[in-house]
């Protein structure tokens, strides 16, 4: 110690002095390890760190649970609320096909040409559009193997020129809203008794 001015300081020379450690051979002999010396530090600290980075760790494990659950609800309220709108959108359109069908069956059977039927084709292609953008598509079936998830058959027809099931004649257009059929398609079916 110095003492200065009346006051006792300590030569931070004698402090890193104190605290230097002898080589290992000095402290234990040629071939043994040495045990530190740990006199006046607490031996609870080590575990008490390891506690608390536990805790830590099990802190921010049950945050990323609870983050990617919120996500989940998230994305499952998302997809509800979608599959509510394509609920409810089915029924509007279940009502509007009759209408169409009834275009389609003006167009077929009617004989008057000239401005009647262009503008009847007109409502129609636009109610054809309005459908689309809803995303209604037609399911197809004139030319196709038979399908029952597709196709309602009305009628067996024999055809020994085509192959068995194949759908011969549309009744009814069938139509699906993405994924979900709105309505099968009636068709006729060909039956080849030679098969």
């Amino acid at each position: 110690m110095v003492k200065t001015n009346g006051k006792s300081q300590v030569d931070p020379e004698e402090l890193d002095l104190e605290h230097e450690l002898p080589p290992a051979d000095e402290q234990t002999g040629a071939g043994q390890t040495a045990a530190p010396q740990t006199e006046g530090v607490v031996s609870a600290e080590p575990t008490e760190v390891q506690k608390l980075r536990a805790e830590r760790d099990a802190l921010l494990d049950r945050l990323a649970r609870l983050q990617a659950e919120f996500e989940n609800a998230r994305k499952r309220a998302a997809r509800e609320q979608q599959d509510f709108k394509d609920f409810a959108t089915t029924d509007a359109i279940k009502a509007l096909l009759p209408v169409l069908d009834s275009f389609e069956r003006a167009l077929r059977f009617s004989d008057q040409g000239g401005e009647f039927r262009s503008g009847v084709e007109l409502i129609h292609k636009q109610l054809e559009d309005a459908l689309a953008k809803l995303g209604v598509q037609a399911v197809p079936a004139l030319g196709k193997q038979f399908d029952p998830r597709l196709h309602e058959a009305i009628e067996m027809v024999d055809r020994s020129d085509l192959p068995d099931h194949q759908v011969i004649e549309e009744l009814q257009r069938g139509y699906r809203l993405k994924d979900r059929l709105l309505r099968p398609a009636m068709v006729k079916v060909a039956r080849n008794p030679g098969r």
